[in-house]
């Protein structure tokens, strides 16, 4: 299963961008993609006793976000056909993957992780990885595609939503003994059938 998708650019012209599944070659390059980001906004939380409210807001100065390094990374998922991770390809750069799992008892595919390069957000290749997840999902017979993201995070949050996926669920204390301590998970989850 290789898949291509069109990236089109300003300064270089077309581009192809080749999904195929991760290697055990990839698990460095991959570790090696950064995956902060910088936002002018977040999504502020209202928790309740009857629910929760966001609302988008503006931060100044813009906050910059770099993930710490995680001890174990998705691999490379042979054999297992509940788990599956891709890779996205420039020639021999990898500018992307995307991590996800499917259970059966609630026929979900979580989305583990997925990231993009910088240079590369914003055109096409996230979409084209999470297409992929989403083809994953219809193959093992899920009904639909669940991920975890936080409020902070207010530019995937928007690449999420043009890509159909809504709000959930939200939990303010699974980051509490993180570095990210203050921040809250927000679930969005979208159909698949």
């Amino acid at each position: 299963m290789e898949r291509t998708a069109r990236e089109t650019t300003a300064a270089d012209g077309p581009r192809t961008i080749v999904l195929r599944p991760a290697r055990p070659g990839d698990a460095e390059a991959i570790a090696a993609l950064d995956g902060s980001f910088t936002t002018d906004t977040v999504f502020e939380v209202t928790a309740t006793d009857r629910g929760f409210g966001l609302r988008e807001v503006p931060v100044r100065p813009p906050l910059r976000k770099v993930f710490p390094d995680e001890d174990a990374g998705p691999g490379t998922d042979a054999g297992d056909p509940d788990r599956r991770t891709v890779v996205a390809l420039d020639g021999d750069e990898l500018c992307g993957f995307a991590a996800a799992s499917f259970a059966p008892w609630n026929e979900r595919v979580t989305v583990h992780d997925i990231e993009v390069a910088p240079a590369r957000r914003g055109r096409g290749v996230g979409r084209a990885l999470m297409g992929h997840v989403v083809a994953f999902a219809r193959e093992r017979g899920a009904a639909h595609v669940w991920l975890e993201v936080s409020n902070v995070n207010a530019p995937a949050i928007h690449a999420y939503r043009r890509m159909g996926f809504a709000f959930c669920g939200l939990d303010t204390s699974l980051y509490a003994a993180t570095g990210s301590a203050g921040e809250q998970a927000l679930f969005m989850a979208r159909p698949v059938r």
